[in-house]
């Protein structure tokens, strides 16, 4: 009796052991046991234009499908690139957009999970597929929409692109077709871009590039290329609006305004990033931003640009605003007071000149001195030589009185010798 109820407990730990092994097996991604589990799927391709349509069937039972949840593993690799796509899916088709892709590597895997607990109970191996489309002959396809309705993009034609082809553009948005207004061409008179302007768009709703390959010596058309892009991740905001600056106790505040945009304008939706003179560039979420500043400089040039981050996530930044400089407000306000004398001395200047002009003060001023007349010119001839004549009678007058003086005072002299002897004689 002990032996009977020994061996279910032994088959019940067995399978519980080989459960949970097969169950680490999967989570450290080790190889998957297919016979085991006898399961497989069988993968068809259809292709329609640039899409690929990859769809697959597998050998489940009507019993297996009805007591577990099945879904799918798809994991699929573009040529030439080394990123591997992997998505989860519960329907057994996948559209796989080439746009400018010449072909893939796919593979698919069917998962069985328990419907109550979502518990993985088996999976089958992996089902690959290679598909093959026909040469791209075009690279590097990049397109940009800026000041609200212009819309450029430009791609690089492969050097084995044949010599006769030529690349046209178009695209569709809400079942509106558009051709390309001015097509920008290389040396060798190639098209490699298409400029477009006055274009309206509608921010949710994708836009679908068509890109055409013509051989112009047949003039019959050959491949098409397909993308779709959603106008507001490829759109480049222009910088933002009403940048003003001040320096306030020591710190520069910065206030700004978003710029106009195809989609939403809310504050949330928007990153901005401040750059100041010698400092690091500063990412910023608000409308505003305040720098403290320990030594204040005379002199500051605040820029600001901006992105969309929240709404939708944009990785094209806008041009920097105008650079605005702000002084310090010593600097200021004697900047301030200069201007204004400066402006009071021209406007004094200028009416002194103008009053001038009206009274003719200048004419009065520079009036030249005119000319004597002959019988002035006489008059002062004659009245110079009375003049000299005064002055001659006047020095010989004088030069008689000095004589006059020199005799007098001789005699004097001589008077006073006779006294000199007659006082020596009677001695």
């Amino acid at each position: 009796m002990a032996h009977i109820t020994f061996v279910p407990v032994v088959l019940i730990l067995t399978l519980l052991q080989y459960k949970t092994l097969f169950s680490t097996g999967l989570a450290n991604g080790q190889p998957d046991v297919v016979d085991e589990l006898g399961l497989h799927n069988d993968l068809q391709i259809t292709k329609y234009d640039s899409r690929v349509i990859l769809s697959w069937n597998n050998n489940l039972t009507e019993e297996e499908t009805k007591k577990y949840s099945v879904k799918y593993i798809l994991s699929y690799t573009f040529f030439n690139t080394s990123y591997e796509r992997k998505e989860r899916l519960q329907e057994k088709k996948k559209i796989i957009r080439l746009e400018l892709h010449s072909g893939f590597n796919a593979k698919v895997k069917t998962q069985l999970f328990a419907k109550e607990t979502e518990e993985l109970i088996k999976e089958s191996g992996w089902t690959e597929c290679t598909y093959k489309a026909p040469p791209v002959y075009i690279q590097n396809l990049s397109c940009i929409i800026y000041n609200i309705s212009f819309f450029n993009c430009t791609w690089h034609v492969k050097a084995e692109a044949p010599a006769d082809i030529q690349i046209f553009f178009s695209y569709r948005q809400t079942g509106k077709y558009f051709e390309c207004q001015q097509y920008i061409q290389n040396a060798r008179k190639k098209n490699i871009g298409c400029h477009m302007k006055g274009i309206y768009f509608q921010p949710s709703r994708k836009i679908k590039l068509n890109i055409s390959v013509t051989d112009l010596k047949n003039n019959s058309r050959g491949l098409s290329y397909y993308k779709a892009l959603l106008p507001q991740k490829i759109e480049k905001l222009n910088p933002p609006i009403n940048v003003s600056v001040s320096l306030e106790n020591r710190s520069i505040k910065i206030h700004w305004k978003p710029p106009p945009t195809i989609g939403s304008a809310s504050n949330n939706c928007f990153m901005y990033q401040v750059k100041i003179t010698d400092h690091k560039i500063v990412n910023v979420a608000a409308e505003k931003y305040e720098y403290p500043l320990h030594r204040p400089a005379k002199k500051y040039t605040a820029q600001v640009r901006a992105k969309k981050e929240v709404c939708i996530r944009n990785e094209i930044w806008s041009d920097w605003s105008e650079p605005v400089i702000i002084h310090d407000g010593k600097t200021v306000d004697i900047m301030l007071l200069s201007l204004t004398l400066l402006c009071l001395l021209i406007f004094l200047g200028g009416l002194l000149i103008c009053t001038c002009r009206r009274y003719r003060c200048l004419e009065v001023i520079t009036m030249p001195v005119p000319h004597p007349t002959d019988n002035i010119i006489t008059w002062l001839a004659a009245d110079e030589t009375h003049h000299q004549k005064q002055i001659s009678m006047q020095m010989e007058m004088h030069s008689e009185v000095v004589l006059g003086i020199l005799e007098e005072n001789g005699d004097n002299i001589h008077q006073k010798g006779h006294l000199k002897d007659f006082e020596l004689e009677d001695l």
